[in-house]
Order: C-alpha cells, then structure tokens, then sequence
C-alpha cells in the first residue's frame, strides 16, 4: 500500500512536467506546488487558499506533502492546465483584467471565482455586468474634506464617454463628471485599508483628480473594473483605429510605477525639506500631503533622457534642511527637484523607476502633457 502511495506522489510530480502545468493555472505563479484534484489543475499556494473558498466546487491538497490516490493522480493526467484552460477560458472578454501573482487578492479570488463557480467564460450573458456598456450603482466613496466614506449612486456610461456620481440618490446633477478618455483605476488595499478599496483617477484641466470607493461586496468591485477597461477598450478602439488589441491592452488600467514617502524641498533650495507621499503615474511624479487625498500639491513632468532629463542619488553640496539621508537630485532642462529616502533601499527603488522613465523615448501625445508642464502658471 504504501509502495502504491509513493508510485502515484512520483506520478503526480512528474505531471508538473507537462506543458501548462510548471506556472499557477490561475496567477501563472512559476513552480505549484498544490492541486486542486477535483478540477484537475495546479496551483500556487497563494491560489489554492482561495480555491479553498469555493470548496464544493474545489478540493485542494499538495502535491508534494499530501498522499495520493492512483484515481486522483488519473484525473490530474487526463486535465492539466492547458485542457483546463481551453474549458474555463474559452471566452475571456480582450478587456477583463486577468490578474498575475503580483496582484491583489480581490483580483485573484474573483477571477477563481468567475472561471469555476460563476462560468462566466464559458457563456456571454454572464458576462453582462461589466461588458453592456452602461452601469448603475451605489459605492461608498471617500469624502474629500472628512475621509468619511458615504454612499454615492454612481452611473458608467459608454455611450456618453463618462463615469459620474452623485452627491445625493435623486440628484439630477452629478457632482462630478469623469471622462472615460482620462480615466484610470487601480486597487489600493494596502493603502485605502480595505480590501475592496480601488483608487479612480480622472484629468480635470490637465491636473490629476482621485477618488476613493469600495463595495462590501468583491465581485461587485472587480465588476465596475472590468467595466471601466470595457468602456476605455471601446474608446481607443474608436480613437485608434488602425491600433492591434495588444497596442491597446496595456492602456485600459495601469497600476502606478512607484508609491510612498519622501522628502522635498522648494524651487529655490533653501526651505526645510518636507515629507509627502509620491506617486510616479507614466511621466507624472505627483506629491501629496496625505496619501488619500484628492488633489496633489504638485506635480512634475518626468522627460527622457533625449530631452536632457537625468536622475542621480545624492544631493548637491551645501543642501541643508533634509533630515533622511538617502538623497535624490532630478535634473530637468528648467531646474534640479531635489528629494530625500529615509533607507537606501527606498532610495534604489525610487531611482529604478525614475530611470525606468527617463530612459523612455517620449510618445507624441507626451510632448503634448510636456508643453502644458513648461507652460503652468
């Protein structure tokens, strides 16, 4: 019996072989070490926590600690990830976000939950919520002044090219009105305290804007997203007609390419060095007091490095008032910014991504954000 037990934990091991199986089926996380034997699929830890949520559906256990029975090990054979894949996946729309390992568990769970309980995949109509074009709701959104969150009836409207909400339930006049052409949406669990909170960016005069919103329920929040890429998916296909889906895809939604503290000081140099907590969004460093707050301080346009932008650790000599030590100096063709990390670990981070941007040819639609930059009063 027990020699039986070890032929089939050495059966099932060497399934992880197979084309498909050596990433998550879910997340496409390298190396699972789990399985769902029910389903037929192999999954990273991570995954196969939240396969145990839908467990009459789903039943887990590891490939490399658990015993195995040769019935199991047959089902394991005879599905794989590939064939579990083609089944599950057939009709995934080109704008529904399909998360990696990097992203949130929200992400992650609904889309578990949409491929094998929902089967939203496998029949158009279940996919209505996010794919019609028009969505009405209540969410609760963060106030700008209080940091109170409090019901707001939201409406997405492709037809009219926006996202609105409105300050009271029969309000005829939204309180703001959000072009989906600027739009962005990104989950901010860590920094919102919620797992369900997602971060909404608009333009409004060419200056950042952010709201705050969660749903207690998680399918309904990962269904406004999706119905936000949905809306921006139909514009630039619109805007950019002669544009390949894969042109378009990375445009829908972007996650930001650096978040957190560090110091500044002033133009001239000669005021203290003040925290505030950044956000590198494309070629926007933006800088706020609080992290939830609506309206950024400032912002800076980030060149390439054809238009003589440059980043360099340290600060220059005789720099006073910054009390981290890590320093920062952006050099730009009008002036240096200058910054300070409190580790140097901070302080690597910050200038990867400052490089990843500068070293960056810019688009033409950049040197356009760049003139009005030059230009602000």
């Amino acid at each position: 019996m027990a020699s039986d037990q070890e032929d089939n934990g050495q059966r099932v091991k060497r399934l992880l072989g197979k084309p498909g199986n050596g990433n998550c089926a879910d997340c496409g996380a390298a190396d699972p070490e789990w399985a769902s034997y029910t389903l037929g699929v192999f999954v990273c830890l991570s995954c196969s926590g939240l396969h145990r949520n839908i467990a009459r559906i789903s039943k887990v256990k590891s490939v490399l600690l658990d015993p195995w029975s040769a019935s199991e090990v047959e089902l394991m054979d005879s599905v794989g990830n590939n064939a579990a894949k083609a089944k599950y996946e057939k009709i995934v729309p080109a704008f529904y976000y399909c998360p990696t390992h990097k992203d949130c568990m929200l992400l992650k769970e609904q889309w578990i939950r949409a491929k094998y309980e929902r089967k939203e995949f496998q029949c158009v109509e279940r996919q209505e919520p996010y794919s019609a074009g028009y969505r009405e709701g209540f969410l609760w959104k963060r106030g700008r002044d209080n940091g109170q969150y409090l019901s707001r009836k939201f409406i997405l409207s492709e037809r009219e090219g926006v996202l609105k909400y409105f300050k009271k339930h029969d309000a005829r006049e939204p309180k703001a009105t959000m072009k989906i052409n600027t739009l962005n949406a990104t989950f901010q669990p860590t920094k919102m305290g919620t797992a369900q909170g997602l971060q909404i960016t608009y333009l409004k005069d060419n200056s950042t804007r952010n709201i705050f919103v969660y749903h207690e329920d998680g399918k309904e929040m990962v269904d406004w997203f999706n119905g936000i890429r949905a809306a921006r998916f139909h514009y630039l296909q619109v805007a950019f007609p002669g544009a390949s889906i894969s042109d378009l895809l990375p445009k829908l939604t972007r996650n930001y390419i650096m978040e957190g503290y560090m110091e500044k000081t002033g133009p001239k140099h000669t005021e203290g060095f003040k925290k505030r907590w950044f956000t590198m969004d494309e070629r926007r460093l933006m800088y706020f007091k609080d992290p939830l707050d609506a309206y950024a301080r400032g912002e800076v346009f980030i060149g390439s490095r054809e238009n003589s932008y440059s980043v360099h650790p340290g600060l220059p000599q005789n720099t006073q008032g910054y009390h981290w030590q890590f320093g920062i100096t952006i050099v730009t063709p009008d002036r240096k910014f200058l910054f300070a990390c409190e580790t140097d670990e901070d302080q690597k981070d910050w200038i990867s991504a400052f490089q990843t941007v500068i070293n960056r040819p810019m688009q033409p639609r950049e040197y356009a954000v760049a003139a009005y930059f030059k230009h602000k009063p």
